[in-house]
């Protein structure tokens, strides 16, 4: 490879591009995304994503990891673009210097193309603010075996950047799905879901529930918790109990003790 062909100019038309999907509304009017770090790419083609191009800086791509994305891209056709590293230093998120970024466009989901398992564990998470927050969610529910997330009223774009790196690149694995409360309600009934709602005050203990049926776990807000649409007859306050100061946990840690209450009472 000449050095003719690295990109080493930040006026390059598509590393501009590239740089513009780190904001939301890049990504709305791209219809594309940004992952970043190999790991998270190689999930993303494991879970048969369109990836429309790798940036790939050859100094810094040194892992074995890297060397499997750009064989598995190869063989796609993907396009590759070599770029100098002060120009995958402006492309990366934050010192994420592993050498390869990706451009890439995933399934957009709805409600009614969601396909349940028998026995489904859903979550879904209302008015979210923290996009780690959500990747870290995502990542305890693709290992405790959930079946799909919804994302109710939500306030961030579940393909942020951030969030893909916090779920590992787990995000890609399993349907997340955008709605209002109202429909994410309206489905939940839909599917026979029993409802479990997050609730700081909520009486019944979530080692009491009975998460061996189909269940809907519902997280809220990191500040204010859910909204009164989850205070319905048929739907379970369950609470975690706290010893300490505090009156709740963080909405990742929440979710991952209730996530994996269920998976232990399944197993």
């Amino acid at each position: 490879m000449s050095t003719s062909e690295v990109i080493t100019s930040l006026q390059n038309p598509r590393v501009k591009q590239a740089m513009g999907l780190r904001r939301r509304r890049g990504r709305a009017h791209a219809g594309s995304i940004l992952i970043d770090g190999p790991r998270e790419t190689w999930r993303a083609m494991e879970a048969n994503v369109d990836l429309i191009e790798l940036f790939i800086c050859e100094e810094l791509c040194h892992s074995d990891d890297c060397l499997h994305v750009i064989d598995g891209a190869l063989e796609r056709g993907t396009r590759l673009n070599h770029v100098a590293r002060n120009v995958f230093e402006r492309l990366a998120y934050g010192d994420r210097l592993e050498g390869i970024l990706a451009v890439a466009c995933p399934h957009r989901w709805e409600l009614g193309e969601i396909r349940l398992p028998d026995q489904p564990l859903v979550v879904v998470l209302e008015g979210v603010e923290k996009p780690g927050n959500l990747g870290a969610v995502v990542r305890t529910m693709d290992g405790a075996g959930a079946s799909a997330l919804v994302i109710a009223d939500g306030i961030i774009d579940a393909y942020n950047p951030n969030a893909i790196r916090a779920s590992q690149g787990t995000l890609f694995s399993l349907p997340v799905c955008p709605a209002t409360t109202a429909a994410a309600l309206d489905w939940l009934r839909a599917n026979q879901l029993q409802i479990c709602a997050a609730r700081v005050d909520a009486e019944q203990h979530y080692d009491t529930c009975d998460f061996t049926q189909p269940t809907a776990i519902v997280l809220g807000n990191e500040a204010h918790g859910l909204t009164d649409a989850w205070n319905a007859e048929d739907i379970h306050g369950v609470g975690i109990p706290m010893h300490g100061s505090g009156d709740s946990l963080n909405v990742a840690a929440t979710a991952a003790v209730m996530l994996y209450e269920a998976m232990r009472q399944r197993k």
